[in-house]
């Protein structure tokens, strides 16, 4: 009889390699599809399934359920972890709590070394360190790739409707890594602003990258941007690479590299 305890084992398939886990939110989906096994994520959050808004790749996303983000749909899939961002309403909040999980809410990192610690934070939870500090020295080693000895070229992030991230975001710390000079401040732009075409026609910087989601460029196609077609280099920049922190600066890193490179 002492084979019985290994076959039960056998019979009751492999065991799951640490807590299995639901994710909430899609900088965190991003996050734990790297430094979880598959086995341990029991769902992602749906919007990780729309390519427009998803920081991970479609066929990724596709591998894992999603929710809708209620605590019902949670408590049916019994995790041990439950991770959110950090604006969820109370009574969620509450009903997450009271499934006897652990509930770990996640902001979002406004510099590189705050996001770094934070997938530390998300790979001990699971279990996987290691996986981790893997995934950290990916970001550290694009981010030493894209530097730049050069001087620091004017820059401006141009998001959809002229949003703009300024000083103190994740997105100004990157250019700045990056060899470029992040004027928002320059023309009066808070943390997150709205920069009008006018003002951007006034004072035009000399690299405009343009975080747009396709088919929402009319403001680039207006007349007054004309004359500043020899004065100003504007560069794709995908809006997906503005969204998250995590394996998204490799990306965000990889794209600035190649653009200030281009540039004459």
């Amino acid at each position: 009889m002492r084979w019985l305890p290994a076959l039960l084992l056998l019979l009751a398939g492999p065991a799951v390699a640490g807590p299995r886990v639901v994710s909430m939110n899609p900088c965190v989906d991003a996050i734990l599809v790297e430094v979880a096994l598959p086995d341990q994520i029991a769902a992602i959050s749906h919007y990780s399934k729309d390519a427009r808004a998803s920081s991970i790749g479609p066929a990724v996303a596709a591998r894992f359920a999603a929710t809708a983000g209620t605590a019902e749909e949670v408590a049916a899939l019994r995790p041990d972890i439950v991770m959110t961002g950090a604006h969820v309403a109370p009574a969620t909040m509450s009903a997450l709590r009271r499934l006897g999980a652990r509930v770990m809410q996640f902001g979002v990192p406004d510099t590189v070394a705050a996001s770094r610690a934070q997938v530390l934070e998300i790979a001990d939870a699971v279990g996987q360190p290691g996986r981790g500090a893997a995934l950290n020295a990916r970001i550290g080693a694009a981010v030493r790739a894209a530097r730049s000895d050069g001087a620091a070229v004017p820059a401006l992030i141009w998001m959809g409707g002229g949003l703009v991230p300024g000083r103190g975001t994740l997105a100004d710390e990157m250019l700045g890594m990056a060899g470029f000079a992040n004027v928002s401040a320059d023309m009066g732009l808070a943390q997150w602003d709205v920069l009008p075409l006018e003002r951007l026609v006034v004072r035009p910087p000399r690299v405009l990258l343009t975080a747009t989601a396709a088919g929402d460029d009319r403001m680039l196609g207006h007349p007054v941007m004309k004359p500043l077609a020899g004065r100003i280099a504007v560069r794709d920049f995908a809006p997906t690479l503005l969204y998250c922190g995590g394996p998204t600066i490799i990306r965000a890193m990889e794209r600035l590299a190649v653009v200030r490179k281009g540039l004459r």
